[in-house]
């Protein structure tokens, strides 16, 4: 769909579908001009850019049509949501846009059902955030001469955040670098995050079980409405 953008509050109150659950939900993916090309997409949404809550859907094609295959509370960084193609690292901002899932990892063993490429995290694992780095925005082991300790994730300190993971690819195939690194779908903490979007862990395993890489799963991050508006990706 590539016509005005219609926001999900609006279309939820036309179809009454308020507070109905996640399969009577109307077709969010199909009110998008892009889902990726793949046949599972989640979409975590707030309800504007200073919104630090929200809600991650996870959906999938059944019989040529889009169905909810479950719903949590979302949880994003501190200072709410930015666009992605201008965010800044360091804003404890959540990137919007249209991203691939390119692998899963964690701290503990996968959960069961697991298809997607999992990385175990060990004492040596590193997320490089030194924009300085050759090794910018990725998974080190060990931590390279390069990449300063203080601008790096030492993954195994992450608990329970990281326990179970995917890695949302912002910025990632082509690092830009001051954009940010580090974005990905995770465990709650205590409270918003620096960045990234979390859940519930019973629903980080569920989606994690549910996610198909032969179906091309992606993540659209977004608002209800606005520039950021998730129905515009």
């Amino acid at each position: 769909m590539r016509g005005p953008l219609v926001t999900l509050a609006v279309l939820l109150a036309l179809t009454g579908s308020l507070g109905a659950g996640p399969g009577d939900a109307p077709p969010l993916p199909d009110r998008m001009a892009d889902t990726g090309g793949g046949s599972q997409l989640i979409t975590a949404q707030a309800p504007d850019t200073g919104s630090t809550t929200g809600t991650a859907t996870w959906w999938e094609r059944r019989g040529g049509a889009w169905a909810a295959a479950g719903s949590a509370p979302a949880r994003f960084g501190a200072r709410g949501l930015a666009e992605g193609a201008t965010r800044r690292q360091g804003t404890n901002t959540t990137p919007t846009g249209l991203y691939d899932l390119p692998y899963a990892f964690g701290i503990e063993e996968a959960p069961a059902g697991t298809a997607s490429r999992y990385r175990r995290v060990t004492d040596r694992s590193w997320w490089c955030q030194d924009n300085e780095s050759t090794s910018y925005n990725r998974w080190v082991e060990p931590l390279p001469a390069d990449c300063r300790a203080e601008e790096a994730e030492h993954l195994a300190a992450y608990r329970p955040q990281y326990t179970h993971a995917l890695v949302i690819g912002f910025n990632y195939d082509r690092p830009v670098r001051g954009r940010g690194a580090g974005i990905f779908l995770h465990v709650n903490g205590r409270g918003a995050t620096a960045g990234c979007v979390s859940v519930p862990a019973d629903a980080m395993a569920a989606i994690l079980a549910w996610a198909d890489p032969g179906r091309r799963p992606h993540i659209a991050v977004g608002t209800d409405s606005g520039p950021t508006a998730i129905t515009r990706y």
